[in-house]
């Protein structure tokens, strides 16, 4: 069998259109969406299942199976914390270098992108 090839007869169209279903009440638009929560494989996000794939699935949706825990999403919550953070500080350190050029040199920056400085006083 080669790589990626699916390892029995394929899922029917009717099984797939009810792994979609349930998906989409879980809310996932779409298997790629629900690939790692689900553990599907990259043919699998693309929607190919074999029969066994799918009635598996098929159980395991049923079940309630694939929601996030509390542990995960706050893991999830906690990276996107620290990215936030992470970002304000780039902006920060960006502003500071900006404020620390002179005023000549930013004028002439501004100008050659066609903008129209006028000198105060």
């Amino acid at each position: 069998m080669a790589f990626g090839q699916q390892s029995g007869p394929p899922a029917s169209a009717k099984e797939v259109a009810q792994l979609e279903a349930l998906l989409g009440e879980a809310g996932y638009s779409s298997f790629r969406e629900a690939r790692h929560i689900y553990g599907l494989t990259q043919r699998q996000a693309a929607g190919k299942f074999t029969r066994s794939e799918a009635a598996e699935l098929l159980a395991r949706l049923a079940n309630g199976e694939g929601e996030l825990d509390a542990e995960v999403a706050s893991a999830v919550d906690t990276d996107r914390a620290v990215a936030e953070r992470a970002e304000k500080r780039a902006a920060q350190r960006r502003a500071e270098q900006v404020a620390a050029l002179p005023d000549e040199l930013l004028a002439d920056e501004l100008v050659r992108r066609g903008w129209v400085c006028i000198p105060p006083g």
